[in-house]
């Protein structure tokens, strides 16, 4: 009476159903083991209701389900999961091993799966509950194994789905470990604000705002973030449902939606939104996967949530709201035009002195300037005087910076414009290409090391990126399980606090993209997306050694005239325009 799909992709699905049964079974307690990112072991303990000797085994079988007693319940889903066919796939693939005892039961059961074939069963001491054991994930499909990615890449998702069942119940304790090593450890939490706290850490926490209404259709709870805290990268944006995480672009739209004149083109905000609705008006079974969800309201739904979060940063003060209460508002005085002959206003007089000599003998000390200059003391001081500027520090040609956007300078048959922000695109990525050609780089030490929280997820970017970090003169290292440390910039970015935990938001996105083309492609892309992050980050010329001295770096480009993605760097205006106008 269902549709049952293949639900095993990667190492990450194997760890969702397991965790998910085992919150299904009643368990307060949940241990993911993982090894190799899940290619060698997948373990996942709990101290749910465990099994009986007969139903450790009728659990492998083909939609054999604990959950659903009658056909009507397809239409009352209120577990993760119903269908049944997850432990059949799994042991389709791997070799699986579940050691399970009941409370009542003296002794547990262990049985042993492979190949979808019934190994061995035998009874063993066991504490209560459910202890599965995922071997050698794919070794009869050497196909599928094949095209799993990298092993960041793979404990990546591991991570995410360990996420969205830990922040669904703060009520259980949740423990993630790889390769010997604590990656997550979750407490049994307070609410699901504290569970968010210690998953993503505190700079999240921060930045959201309490959601909450209730109507007829569905209740909706959870949190948003400010506007100003929204990112270019997208992460840290949930939804739930009855307790069961679900995508929705069309529920995203309402969100974004609410944000609009609030946020800036391309950036999105954070949000944990759960919603609860009655379970006869929502299917749950159009994916195999059942991350996604047909609501029989969902225009309603939309309607609804893009007006509660809207109200809801509208009472927070981030969007436009009016205030009609005035009783108790101190009255602000009005002035009419002709306040000036109520109240006279002078201005102060310029005091000053016309027999000040600034050069007379009393403002300098007697020695060692001679009280009457000589003519050759003169020329003296003049060539001391020139001494205190470098040559080389006073530009060639007169300059003027306008607006810290644009340099003008003269040229042999007009004037020269210098767009500044992609000329130091161009050099950068000039630079970029060439350190990642030869494996250099210039880093520039920050003078305080700033700590950025990106949360366990991201951690795994920066682990595998870390040989190309390094190579273009990042210096980032793990500190703690969620946290990175940024030592050094590249030469040419700012290295101030701000700046530097802004840059490592963009850096997520980037490295987040999943590269698949060729090597020189790839490095051209990477180069050039971090030269325009390096550009907008960097520190733009103040005087007119500094925009001379970009002007020097930019001619010594290969193309000085474009950017990497096209665009025009530099112009020249004809002095025949200029005539023009005069």
């Amino acid at each position: 009476m269902i549709a049952a799909g293949e639900v095993v992709q990667r190492p990450a699905s194997v760890v969702k159903e397991l965790m998910e049964n085992a919150v299904d079974a009643g368990a307060d307690n949940v241990s993911v083991i993982i090894q190799d990112s899940g290619r060698t072991l997948i373990q996942v303990i709990d101290n749910g209701c465990g099994m009986s000797p007969d139903q450790a085994v009728l659990a492998f079988e083909r939609h054999a389900t604990s959950k659903l007693s009658c056909a009507d319940d397809l239409n009352n889903i209120l577990t993760f999961g119903f269908r049944g066919e997850a432990l059949a796939s799994i042991a389709a693939v791997a070799e699986v091993t579940l050691k399970t005892r009941r409370e009542e039961d003296e002794m547990g059961v262990k049985v042993s799966f492979a190949d979808s074939k019934h190994i061995d069963t035998e009874p063993v001491a066991a504490p209560k509950g459910s202890n599965f054991a995922v071997r050698n994930l794919f070794y009869n499909v050497p196909a599928r194994r094949k095209f799993l990615k990298s092993d960041t890449i793979e404990f990546k998702h591991i991570v995410s789905e360990f996420t969205r069942v830990a922040l669904t119940r703060p009520d259980i304790t949740f423990t993630l470990n790889h390769n010997g090593k604590d990656v997550s450890v979750l407490k049994v939490a307070k609410s699901l604000k504290f569970r968010i706290l210690d998953m993503l850490g505190g700079n999240v926490v921060n930045d959201v705002v309490d959601v909450h209404v209730e109507t007829s259709v569905v209740r909706i709870d959870g949190y948003v973030g400010r506007p100003e805290s929204a990112k270019k990268a997208l992460g840290n944006q949930y939804f739930f449902v009855n307790g069961r995480y679900f995508r929705s672009p069309y529920l995203h739209k309402a969100v974004m939606k609410a944000y609009e004149n609030l946020v800036t083109e391309g950036v999105t905000p954070s949000y944990f939104l759960y919603l609860r609705v009655d379970p006869h008006s929502l299917d749950v079974n159009i994916h195999p996967t059942k991350t996604e969800i047909k609501f029989e309201d969902d225009n309603v739904i939309f309607q609804v949530l893009s007006a509660c979060i809207r109200e809801t940063l509208g009472r927070n003060s981030f969007g436009a709201s009016i205030d009609f209460e005035r009783e108790g508002v101190p009255d602000i005085p009005v002035f009419s035009r002709n306040f000036e002959e109520f109240r006279q206003v002078s201005e102060p007089a310029i005091g000053r002195d016309t027999s000040y000599n600034p050069f007379d003998s009393d403002g300098f000390p007697s020695e060692p300037y001679p009280a009457q200059p000589s003519s050759t003391y003169v020329p003296e001081k003049q060539q001391d005087y020139g001494k205190l500027f470098d040559d080389k520090l006073v530009p060639t040609r007169s300059i003027l910076l306008l607006k810290g956007k644009y340099i003008l300078t003269s040229a042999s048959s007009g004037i020269m414009a210098v767009n500044v922000s992609r000329a130091m695109e161009r050099i950068m990525y000039e630079r970029f290409m060439d350190e990642l050609s030869r494996g250099d780089n210039a880093t520039q030490t920050v003078l305080f090391p700033v700590t950025v929280q990106v949360g366990a997820e991201q951690m795994c970017l920066f682990s595998e990126h870390s040989d190309l970090l390094s190579s273009l003169g990042f210096d980032i290292a793990p500190f703690g399980v969620d946290t990175i440390v940024v030592r050094g910039v590249p030469e040419g970015y700012s290295a101030e606090e701000g700046r530097v935990q802004a840059m490592i938001s963009d850096l997520m996105l980037i490295l987040s993209e999943d590269h698949t083309a060729l090597g020189p492609m790839m490095q051209s892309n990477i180069a050039s997306r971090l030269a325009r992050l390096g550009a907008l980050n960097a520190d733009f010329p103040t005087d007119q050694a500094q925009a001379q001295n970009l002007i020097d770096r930019l001619f010594a480009c290969n193309n000085s005239e474009f950017t990497s993605s096209g665009k025009r760097i530099l112009a020249i205006i004809p002095f025949a325009d200029i005539d023009k106008y005069f």
